[in-house]
């Protein structure tokens, strides 16, 4: 009988360790399973942080872009507005300036017609001065007194 109470003691030794054992592994099973749950949220969680991140990142620069944007048609509005006004400017400047050069221009024609007639009659005067003195010279010319009783018949 000893052997029938070693052989119950053994077959019940051996369910004990078959039941701890099946125990342990539902426990590792479990805990497995919990670190994959775990792992996989961890892995959803980053993925959805790097799209929160990159969806950010994204609002950012087209934030940046569209203010860019913004900021060059302003300057470019900016220097059209310059532009226009320096060329009304330079069209006014040179409208006053060619206004200046008639107005200078005229004024020397006139003077110029003033002088050529001045010189016209000074040139005339001395002429007649020299046909005077000529015709003193050859004696056939006119005293004042002479003018009064001058009669070309009469030589």
């Amino acid at each position: 009988m000893a052997s029938q109470d070693h052989s119950y003691r053994v077959g019940e030794t051996k369910g004990r360790t078959e039941e701890k054992t099946n125990q342990v592994m539902s426990n590792i099973g479990d805990k497995a399973q919990a670190a994959r749950d775990k792992a996989q949220q961890t892995a959803q969680a980053a993925k959805d942080k790097t799209q929160q991140t990159a969806q950010a990142a994204r609002d950012k620069t087209q934030h940046t872009t569209q203010a860019a944007k913004d900021k060059a048609q302003e300057t470019a509005q900016a220097v059209k507005e310059k532009s226009e006004e320096n060329s009304g400017a330079a069209r006014e400047k040179g409208s006053e300036m060619g206004q200046n050069t008639k107005e200078k221009a005229q004024a020397g024609k006139e003077n110029t017609g003033g002088f050529l007639q001045q010189a016209g009659e000074k040139v005339k005067g001395v002429a007649q001065g020299a046909s005077e003195a000529v015709k003193n010279t050859l004696g056939i010319g006119q005293n004042d007194e002479d003018k009064e009783h001058y009669n070309p018949r009469n030589y």
